[in-house]
Order: structure tokens, then C-alpha cells, then sequence
């Protein structure tokens, strides 16, 4: 390992040291997340990006999403889990949009249970399709932690007040999907997935 650089002048050096406590902070602060910090964190604000009326809606044709490619498992599927795969593989109609390329048609693989085979996916955006619950639900579940550094005061004392470099964390959706309300009736709400 490297020796420590010393500077012949005092306020250097000085400043060399407080570099130092501040990179040991930010070291420390990294060390300190964890899962559940991380699942605490704020989602972003971000508005949809497809606003479609309920005559558009009714208007717009039926798209139906099949895989474009699928990779046999060789796996056995436990069947356990049938009940649960009956219902994720039901189609439902809902809107994808790719909040980092926006317009951008979504390429996705999935692969909802065990003993499945993978299937790879092609979603068009910003329109109604119609496509497997687990890949909706799959869609929904593309989003990332964005660390950004913060001066914010950590200590005081009789001297003055310190500040250091904290990690902070909010959650940014990069994919998304909203279920297609057809309902007329403005008292019912969108259903989840």
C-alpha cells in the first residue's frame, strides 16, 4: 500500500486531511445501506406519458402479444404452482412505456416459473396491448436506485457545525406498465394486475 502524500505546507496538508474524513464518511455511508434503506427510499415523480380518452380507447384495435422467440427448460415444473401460473398467464389489456428511451418498443425476456420455457418478448409502447399478466407485472418491475452525494451538516460542536458527504437514494421507474381500464362507469377504478 501506498504511503500517505505529505505536503510541506500546513494549510495543504490541512486540506489533505479533510478530504480524507470526508471519503472515510461516504465510504461508511455506502457500507450502511442496505435492502430495507433501500426499499424506504422515494419513488420519483413521474407522469405517464400515454393519455388516451375512453373513445380512443374503444377505438383502438386489439393487439394480442405472442413471444417472438422461446427456449425450451429442462427443468420439470412443479405443480404446486399451477394455480398460481393459471393465473399469471391470463391476458390482460395494459399500456407499457419506456421512460428511458421514450417511444422506444420494449424487448424483455421472462421466464415466470421453473419448468417454463424462457420466452423473449417484443412490446410495442404508449398504445393498448394485450400480453400475459406475469409480463405486465414483470414491466412494472423494471426500475433502479439512483445514489446521489448531498452536502448536508453531520456534527456541531462549540466551533462551528461539519459537513460531510451523504449517500442518498431515490427510485427511478425505467419501464413501466398501466392496466387498460374499458369500463365506462367513472365510480370504478383501474384494476391491478
Amino acid at each position: 500500500m501506498k504511503e500517505k502524500p505529505r505536503v510541506s505546507n500546513s494549510d495543504s496538508q490541512k486540506e489533505i486531511d479533510k478530504v480524507e474524513k470526508q471519503l472515510e464518511s461516504f465510504e461508511q455511508n455506502i457500507k450502511e445501506m442496505n435492502l430495507d434503506r433501500m426499499s424506504e427510499a422515494k419513488k420519483a415523480d413521474q407522469e405517464p406519458q400515454t393519455r388516451l380518452s375512453q373513445k380512443e380507447l374503444e377505438r383502438s384495435k386489439d393487439i394480442y402479444l405472442k413471444p417472438e422467440r422461446t427456449i425450451a427448460s429442462k427443468e420439470k415444473f412443479n405443480e404446486e404452482y399451477r394455480e398460481a401460473y393459471n393465473f399469471d398467464k391470463e391476458y390482460v389489456q395494459f399500456i407499457a412505456e419506456n421512460k428511458e428511451i421514450i417511444g422506444e418498443a420494449i424487448e424483455k425476456w421472462t421466464k415466470p416459473y421453473p419448468g417454463l420455457p424462457a420466452e423473449f418478448w417484443r412490446i410495442p409502447t404508449n398504445k393498448p396491448v394485450w400480453g400475459p399478466r406475469y409480463l405486465a407485472e414483470q414491466i412494472k418491475a423494471c426500475k433502479y436506485h439512483r445514489f446521489i452525494m448531498q452536502d448536508r451538516p453531520i456534527s456541531a460542536d462549540g466551533y462551528g457545525q461539519y459537513y460531510g458527504s451523504m449517500a442518498v437514494d431515490t427510485v427511478i421507474q425505467r419501464l413501466d406498465a398501466y392496466p387498460v381500464n374499458s369500463r365506462k362507469s367513472v365510480f370504478t377504478g383501474a384494476t391491478n394486475f
